[in-house]
Protein backbone atom coordinates (compact mmCIF):
# COMPACT_ATOMS: atom_id res chain seq x y z
CA UNK A 1 0.00 0.00 0.00
CA UNK A 2 1.57 3.34 -1.07
CA UNK A 3 2.26 5.56 1.93
CA UNK A 4 1.05 8.90 0.53
CA UNK A 5 -2.46 7.75 -0.38
CA UNK A 6 -2.80 5.80 2.86
CA UNK A 7 -1.69 8.80 4.95
CA UNK A 8 -4.08 11.12 3.10
CA UNK A 9 -7.07 8.82 3.50
CA UNK A 10 -6.18 8.11 7.13
CA UNK A 11 -5.91 11.82 7.93
CA UNK A 12 -9.29 12.50 6.29
CA UNK A 13 -10.85 9.64 8.26
CA UNK A 14 -9.56 11.10 11.53
CA UNK A 15 -10.67 14.61 10.64
CA UNK A 16 -14.23 13.55 9.79
CA UNK A 17 -14.93 10.49 11.97
CA UNK A 18 -18.56 10.54 13.10
CA UNK A 19 -19.54 13.12 10.47
CA UNK A 20 -21.53 10.87 8.18
CA UNK A 21 -22.22 13.57 5.63
CA UNK A 22 -18.49 13.73 4.91
CA UNK A 23 -17.27 10.20 5.67
CA UNK A 24 -19.45 7.12 5.19
CA UNK A 25 -17.31 4.51 6.84
CA UNK A 26 -15.13 1.71 5.52
CA UNK A 27 -17.72 0.51 2.99
CA UNK A 28 -19.45 3.70 1.76
CA UNK A 29 -22.67 3.09 3.66
CA UNK A 30 -25.97 4.59 2.54
CA UNK A 31 -28.51 6.55 4.52
CA UNK A 32 -31.92 4.95 5.01
CA UNK A 33 -33.35 7.40 2.45
CA UNK A 34 -30.75 6.46 -0.15
CA UNK A 35 -31.29 2.77 0.55
CA UNK A 36 -35.06 3.19 0.17
CA UNK A 37 -34.56 4.61 -3.31
CA UNK A 38 -32.71 1.50 -4.51
CA UNK A 39 -34.50 -1.21 -6.44
CA UNK A 40 -35.06 -4.49 -4.52
CA UNK A 41 -32.26 -6.16 -6.50
CA UNK A 42 -29.84 -3.32 -5.76
CA UNK A 43 -30.79 -3.47 -2.08
CA UNK A 44 -29.82 -7.15 -2.04
CA UNK A 45 -26.57 -6.34 -3.84
CA UNK A 46 -25.82 -3.57 -1.34
CA UNK A 47 -26.31 -5.98 1.54
CA UNK A 48 -24.24 -8.71 -0.13
CA UNK A 49 -21.28 -6.42 -0.85
CA UNK A 50 -21.13 -5.44 2.83
CA UNK A 51 -21.21 -8.98 4.19
CA UNK A 52 -18.18 -9.74 6.42
CA UNK A 53 -16.98 -12.46 4.03
CA UNK A 54 -16.59 -9.84 1.29
CA UNK A 55 -13.52 -8.66 3.21
CA UNK A 56 -11.73 -11.74 1.85
CA UNK A 57 -11.68 -10.71 -1.84
CA UNK A 58 -11.93 -7.04 -0.85
CA UNK A 59 -8.75 -7.12 1.22
CA UNK A 60 -6.74 -8.74 -1.55
CA UNK A 61 -8.06 -6.23 -4.09
CA UNK A 62 -7.31 -3.27 -1.82
CA UNK A 63 -3.69 -4.25 -1.15
CA UNK A 64 -2.54 -6.20 -4.20
CA UNK A 65 -4.59 -4.93 -7.13
CA UNK A 66 -5.88 -1.42 -6.43
CA UNK A 67 -2.43 0.30 -6.29
CA UNK A 68 -1.37 -1.39 -9.57
CA UNK A 69 -4.67 -0.51 -11.24
CA UNK A 70 -4.47 3.09 -10.01
CA UNK A 71 -1.01 3.50 -11.56
CA UNK A 72 -2.01 1.99 -14.92
CA UNK A 73 -5.19 4.07 -15.21
CA UNK A 74 -3.45 7.19 -13.95
CA UNK A 75 -0.55 6.83 -16.40
CA UNK A 76 -3.03 6.33 -19.23
CA UNK A 77 -4.65 9.68 -18.36
CA UNK A 78 -1.20 11.26 -18.03
CA UNK A 79 -0.16 10.02 -21.49
CA UNK A 80 -3.31 11.56 -22.97
CA UNK A 81 -2.37 14.81 -21.25
CA UNK A 82 1.18 14.63 -22.70
CA UNK A 83 -0.16 13.93 -26.21
CA UNK A 84 -2.48 16.92 -25.97
CA UNK A 85 0.45 19.10 -24.88
CA UNK A 86 2.53 17.92 -27.84
CA UNK A 87 -0.24 19.05 -30.19
CA UNK A 88 0.30 22.65 -29.12
CA UNK A 89 4.01 22.66 -28.21
CA UNK A 90 7.13 21.30 -29.88
CA UNK A 91 8.82 20.65 -26.54
CA UNK A 92 7.35 19.78 -23.19
CA UNK A 93 8.46 19.91 -19.57
CA UNK A 94 7.60 16.44 -18.28
CA UNK A 95 8.09 17.24 -14.59
CA UNK A 96 5.82 20.29 -14.93
CA UNK A 97 3.15 18.23 -16.69
CA UNK A 98 3.27 15.66 -13.87
CA UNK A 99 3.05 18.45 -11.27
CA UNK A 100 0.15 20.18 -13.02
CA UNK A 101 -1.69 17.01 -14.06
CA UNK A 102 -5.03 16.60 -12.30
CA UNK A 103 -5.71 12.94 -11.65
CA UNK A 104 -8.35 11.14 -9.62
CA UNK A 105 -5.71 8.49 -8.88
CA UNK A 106 -3.26 10.81 -7.09
CA UNK A 107 -3.46 14.33 -5.71
CA UNK A 108 0.10 15.58 -6.07
CA UNK A 109 3.34 14.91 -7.91
CA UNK A 110 4.78 13.47 -4.69
CA UNK A 111 1.91 11.02 -4.46
CA UNK A 112 2.46 10.00 -8.09
CA UNK A 113 6.14 9.22 -7.48
CA UNK A 114 5.25 7.34 -4.30
CA UNK A 115 2.71 5.26 -6.24
CA UNK A 116 5.17 4.65 -9.08
CA UNK A 117 8.07 3.51 -6.89
CA UNK A 118 5.78 1.42 -4.72
CA UNK A 119 4.66 -0.47 -7.83
CA UNK A 120 8.22 -0.85 -9.10
CA UNK A 121 9.46 -2.34 -5.82
CA UNK A 122 6.41 -4.55 -5.22
CA UNK A 123 6.33 -5.98 -8.74
CA UNK A 124 10.12 -6.43 -8.70
CA UNK A 125 9.83 -8.40 -5.46
CA UNK A 126 7.11 -10.56 -7.06
CA UNK A 127 9.41 -11.34 -9.99
CA UNK A 128 12.48 -12.05 -7.85
CA UNK A 129 10.63 -14.26 -5.35
CA UNK A 130 8.83 -16.08 -8.16
CA UNK A 131 12.21 -16.83 -9.73
CA UNK A 132 13.66 -18.08 -6.42
CA UNK A 133 10.65 -20.01 -5.10
CA UNK A 134 8.72 -20.79 -8.27
CA UNK A 135 5.82 -18.64 -9.43
CA UNK A 136 3.11 -21.12 -8.49
CA UNK A 137 4.36 -21.70 -4.95
CA UNK A 138 5.13 -18.04 -4.29
CA UNK A 139 1.80 -16.63 -5.50
CA UNK A 140 -0.15 -19.34 -3.68
CA UNK A 141 1.49 -18.54 -0.33
CA UNK A 142 1.47 -14.80 -1.01
CA UNK A 143 -2.20 -14.68 -2.02
CA UNK A 144 -3.42 -16.76 0.91
CA UNK A 145 -1.38 -14.81 3.47
CA UNK A 146 -2.27 -11.39 2.09
CA UNK A 147 -5.95 -12.21 1.58
CA UNK A 148 -6.68 -13.52 5.05
CA UNK A 149 -4.50 -11.04 6.95
CA UNK A 150 -6.14 -8.16 5.07
CA UNK A 151 -9.61 -9.61 5.73
CA UNK A 152 -8.90 -9.84 9.45
CA UNK A 153 -7.70 -6.26 9.67
CA UNK A 154 -10.58 -4.93 7.56
CA UNK A 155 -13.05 -6.56 9.94
CA UNK A 156 -11.16 -5.16 12.93
CA UNK A 157 -11.25 -1.69 11.37
CA UNK A 158 -14.95 -2.20 10.61
CA UNK A 159 -15.97 -2.76 14.25
CA UNK A 160 -13.84 0.13 15.44
CA UNK A 161 -16.53 2.46 14.10
CA UNK A 162 -19.50 0.35 13.00
CA UNK A 163 -21.54 -0.87 15.95
CA UNK A 164 -24.92 -0.33 17.57
CA UNK A 165 -25.45 3.28 18.73
CA UNK A 166 -22.20 4.46 17.13
CA UNK A 167 -22.06 8.26 16.82
CA UNK A 168 -23.21 9.04 13.28
CA UNK A 169 -24.02 12.73 13.00
CA UNK A 170 -24.61 15.13 10.14
CA UNK A 171 -22.21 18.04 9.62
CA UNK A 172 -24.30 20.57 11.53
CA UNK A 173 -23.72 19.98 15.23
CA UNK A 174 -21.01 17.36 14.68
CA UNK A 175 -18.33 17.24 17.39
CA UNK A 176 -14.83 15.81 16.95
CA UNK A 177 -14.40 14.67 20.56
CA UNK A 178 -17.80 12.99 20.63
CA UNK A 179 -16.87 11.24 17.38
CA UNK A 180 -13.71 9.90 19.00
CA UNK A 181 -15.39 8.73 22.21
CA UNK A 182 -18.84 7.59 21.05
CA UNK A 183 -17.97 6.82 17.43
CA UNK A 184 -14.87 4.71 18.10
CA UNK A 185 -14.89 1.46 20.04
CA UNK A 186 -12.55 -0.24 22.46
CA UNK A 187 -12.01 -3.75 21.11
CA UNK A 188 -10.99 -5.97 24.02
CA UNK A 189 -8.50 -8.54 22.73
CA UNK A 190 -6.37 -11.28 24.30
CA UNK A 191 -2.80 -10.21 25.06
CA UNK A 192 -1.28 -12.01 22.08
CA UNK A 193 -3.73 -10.33 19.68
CA UNK A 194 -3.06 -6.95 21.28
CA UNK A 195 0.58 -7.46 20.37
CA UNK A 196 -0.16 -8.53 16.78
CA UNK A 197 -2.51 -5.56 16.26
CA UNK A 198 -0.19 -3.03 17.96
CA UNK A 199 -2.92 -2.22 20.52
CA UNK A 200 -5.11 -0.58 17.87
CA UNK A 201 -8.10 -2.05 19.74
CA UNK A 202 -7.83 1.09 21.90
CA UNK A 203 -9.21 2.95 18.93
CA UNK A 204 -11.02 5.56 20.98
CA UNK A 205 -7.67 6.78 22.34
CA UNK A 206 -6.13 6.65 18.86
CA UNK A 207 -8.88 8.98 17.63
CA UNK A 208 -8.65 11.35 20.57
CA UNK A 209 -5.01 11.93 19.63
CA UNK A 210 -3.38 10.16 16.71
CA UNK A 211 0.02 11.40 17.92
CA UNK A 212 -0.05 8.97 20.84
CA UNK A 213 2.24 6.05 19.87
CA UNK A 214 0.55 2.68 19.83
CA UNK A 215 2.66 1.36 22.70
CA UNK A 216 1.10 4.04 24.95
CA UNK A 217 -2.54 3.56 23.93
CA UNK A 218 -3.32 1.03 26.67
CA UNK A 219 -1.75 3.16 29.39
CA UNK A 220 -3.67 6.24 28.23
CA UNK A 221 -6.92 4.26 28.17
CA UNK A 222 -6.40 2.87 31.67
CA UNK A 223 -5.31 6.18 33.17
CA UNK A 224 -8.39 7.97 31.82
CA UNK A 225 -10.91 5.16 32.16
CA UNK A 226 -13.14 7.36 34.37
CA UNK A 227 -13.64 9.71 31.40
CA UNK A 228 -14.48 6.96 28.93
CA UNK A 229 -17.77 5.60 30.23
CA UNK A 230 -19.47 6.30 26.88
CA UNK A 231 -16.92 4.33 24.87
CA UNK A 232 -18.37 1.15 23.38
CA UNK A 233 -16.51 -1.94 24.60
CA UNK A 234 -16.56 -4.89 22.21
CA UNK A 235 -15.22 -8.41 22.37
CA UNK A 236 -14.33 -10.78 19.52
CA UNK A 237 -17.71 -12.51 19.88
CA UNK A 238 -19.45 -9.17 19.20
CA UNK A 239 -17.73 -8.55 15.86
CA UNK A 240 -20.12 -10.51 13.66
CA UNK A 241 -23.15 -8.74 15.13
CA UNK A 242 -21.67 -5.35 14.22
CA UNK A 243 -21.88 -6.25 10.54
CA UNK A 244 -25.65 -5.71 10.65
CA UNK A 245 -25.41 -1.96 11.19
CA UNK A 246 -24.88 -0.81 7.62
CA UNK A 247 -27.44 1.99 7.25
CA UNK A 248 -27.24 5.55 8.53
CA UNK A 249 -30.35 6.96 10.19
CA UNK A 250 -29.69 10.69 9.89
CA UNK A 251 -32.72 11.67 11.99
CA UNK A 252 -31.55 9.73 15.05
CA UNK A 253 -27.79 10.15 14.36
CA UNK A 254 -27.16 6.42 14.65
CA UNK A 255 -26.50 3.31 12.60
CA UNK A 256 -29.28 0.79 12.09
CA UNK A 257 -29.62 -2.65 10.55
CA UNK A 258 -31.57 -3.31 7.37
CA UNK A 259 -33.97 -5.55 9.31
CA UNK A 260 -34.76 -2.90 11.92
CA UNK A 261 -35.22 -0.30 9.19
CA UNK A 262 -37.71 -2.49 7.33
CA UNK A 263 -39.61 -3.21 10.54
CA UNK A 264 -39.96 0.52 11.17
CA UNK A 265 -41.54 1.23 7.78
Amino acid sequence: MPQYSWSRDHAYHHKTNGNWERYRGVADFLSIEEFSNLTPSNQKLYQLLRHPLMAIPGGFFYLAIKPRLALVMGIYDLIIDIINSLKTKLTINLSKIISDHKSKHWQSAEEFWDLLFNNIFVISSWIILSYIMGAGFFFTIYSITLTFSAAIFINIFFVQHIFEDSYAHKTEGWDYITGAIEGSSYLELPTILKWFTADIGYHNIHHLSEKIPNYNLQACHQKNIHLLSKVKTLKIKDMLGCSEFILWDCASSRLVSIDSFRQSI
